[in-house]
């Protein structure tokens, strides 16, 4: 993977009238990576992509280190969160037109995946469900090639196992040298297909980096109890201590380090069980907008 940057935005700030929908927020996509976007609803995810796309006006995007211009667009694709296929034609007459509009279609690649998600080229786009729409969309997306493809929720009513077939192409685009950057509500999916991550809450970057080593910088010391999960004094007042929860018999920290020590200072209170694990993306997720069960107990 180059680390010459593929996508490059700045200082990108997008309002829709009084709302501020994207507030001042830089990053950087290497070519040939997988880049996650993750964030709660409204977090400004749809609006970044449109102003990377020139769909809405964009503030400082640079690809290749240039601005967008309408020739980049033969070698990107986007697949929006809401379908923008024409109802009244076929899925046929939808390869047809972007055969007509890409230089580099590839109609045999296009009837692979369309018997890889099962879909009917005679059938209207009207009469597909939700997710045979997305497919279809997808299908289009990744039949020219692509250099960049922009994916806004990419398996948005697929079932799990087309949903792995999206993972796989987009894994597969990358190793042959594209950039791919996705957003996805489903936190396992970014874990499991992007090799970098960036967080948004409220229309700011809240985190961004590896996910391996965004996993790595913090361990998840979990210990279970016969009865309610104890306080441990002190704990929150550690420095190394990010964030303590507490849900019935069950007790978590999260740790930046090894956890070793706090591990055996739990280990006083007789824990039935306790191990220490790398945190998962969506701990690092909940983590970063702040969201705690309703369960968590503050500590005394």
């Amino acid at each position: 993977m180059s680390d010459l940057a593929k996508i490059s935005i700045n200082g990108l700030t997008k309002r829709y009238g009084q709302t501020l929908a994207v507030d001042n927020m830089s990053l950087s996509v290497p070519a040939g990576s997988i880049f996650g976007l993750l964030g709660t609803n409204g977090a400004g995810k749809t609006t970044t992509f449109k102003c990377m796309l020139g769909l809405a006006q964009p503030t400082s995007i640079l690809f290749d280190g240039t601005p967008l211009v309408p020739e980049m667009f033969e070698r990107m694709s986007y697949v929006p969160e809401r379908c923008a296929l024409y109802d009244w034609m076929t899925g046929a007459e939808h390869m047809e037109l972007q055969r007509r509009s890409f230089r580099f279609y590839d109609h045999k690649r296009a009837l692979q995946l369309m018997d890889l998600f099962g879909l009917d080229a005679k059938k209207k786009i009207g009469k597909y469900s939700k997710g045979q729409q997305t497919a279809m969309a997808l299908v289009l997306a990744f039949s020219i090639h692509p250099e960049v493809l922009v994916l806004d929720e990419p398996s948005s009513g697929l079932d799990p196992v087309h949903q792995r077939h999206v993972l796989d192409l987009m894994i597969s685009e990358s190793t042959g040298g594209a950039t791919v950057i996705f957003s996805s509500h489903q936190v396992g999916q970014v874990e499991r297909a992007a090799e970098r991550v960036a967080i948004m809450h409220e229309g700011t970057l809240r985190l961004t980096g590896e996910v391996e080593q965004l996993k790595a910088d913090v361990k998840v010391i979990e210990a279970t109890f016969d009865g309610d999960a104890p306080s441990v004094n002190g704990l929150q007042s550690d420095p190394s201590v990010g964030l303590v929860r507490r849900a019935g018999r069950l007790l978590r920290v999260y740790v930046r380090g090894n956890g070793d020590e706090i591990a055996r200072t739990i280990s006083t209170k007789g824990p039935r069980s306790l191990r220490i694990l790398d945190q998962n993306l969506e701990d690092i997720f909940l983590t970063t907008v702040g969201a705690s069960p309703a369960a968590d107990l503050p500590e005394s």
